[in-house]
């Protein structure tokens, strides 16, 4: 299957595509039961992987790794890759691009910042002077063969991010992202400077970006809309609040029925099963 094209004529038709943010195998499987693309977020896999904030610890080979068993799990979802800044150095950028295409991503992520690296709706970011990241993008886009790739900008002064949403959308790169962006106006200068590229907008719970339905987003220009964190925060509450009521209950755990609406073991580990290839039910029953 060529993922690239099939991510690339998703993005091209109409409406906007949403790509949910997983920082785990779980997380995908029970946001594979909702959506049909997913966003390979460095924030999440920081925070999963490692217990750290997206600052810049993701080692390119535990990214690559993750996106292999994601892709052995889920045959036909898209797989949108975050590579940051292409791990700083053009050479391992390019390696990285190809590693993922031969495992089958679907597309990648390049920003244009510079060490130290920053959450793109974080403060304190630095970018690259424009040549420097436009060599890098367009080593990275000649390496690659079919795999969609975004060129990000995270620059923060406003003559400067339109000059290089500009500069972006004349490269060969597939789709443009402005990250961080603060207003709905900022996306309507940034989608007329694009002109005709498609246009990626993130959206993060707490970021610096207006939370805007898909809907709002149609109608703005946007084509393909990310979500960084849906998961990992629920998952984040979910715990907090799961653990709490655990203490307060003296240790008893809560009862699981149709009911209660309660996970259990059975309920877990049929979502699991469903990733296992050539699925056979009989091999994973529970004795319940």
């Amino acid at each position: 299957m060529r993922y690239g094209s099939a991510l690339r004529d998703e993005v091209t038709a109409p409406g906007t595509t949403p790509l949910i943010g997983v920082y785990d195998m779980y997380s995908a499987s029970v946001a594979a039961g909702h959506y049909n693309g997913f966003f390979v977020s460095g924030f999440g896999f920081a925070a999963s992987h490692y217990g750290l904030p997206d600052i810049g610890f993701i080692a390119w080979p535990d990214m690559v790794a993750f996106t292999e068993r994601l892709r052995g799990a889920f045959p036909r979802h898209h797989l949108l890759v975050d590579i940051d800044d292409g791990y700083v150095d053009p050479e391992v950028a390019c390696h990285v691009v190809q590693r993922l295409e031969r495992i089958g991503a679907s597309g990648v992520i390049l920003e244009d910042q510079k060490r130290p690296r920053r959450c793109g709706h974080a403060d304190g970011k630095q970018v690259l002077p424009l040549g420097e990241y436009l060599d890098k993008l367009n080593m990275v886009l000649a390496s690659r063969t079919d795999l969609l790739v975004v060129a990000r900008t995270d620059a923060t002064e406003e003559d400067d991010i339109l000059r290089r949403a500009e500069a972006l959308s004349e490269t060969e790169a597939d789709v443009v992202l402005v990250d961080g962006v603060r207003s709905v106006d900022w996306i309507h200068r940034i989608r007329k400077v694009v002109g005709d590229k498609p246009l990626l907008f993130n959206q993060i719970a707490g970021g610096k970006s207006p939370r805007l339905s898909l809907s709002e987003l149609t109608d703005l220009g946007v084509d393909v809309a990310i979500y960084s964190t849906p998961c990992l925060f629920a998952a984040h509450q979910a715990m907090d609040t799961a653990l709490a009521e655990l203490k307060f209950a003296d240790g008893r755990l809560p009862a699981i029925g149709d009911a209660s609406g309660a996970v259990g073991v059975a309920e877990s580990t049929d979502l699991l099963a469903r990733n296992i290839s050539r699925h056979h039910p009989a091999l994973v029953e529970v004795s319940v």
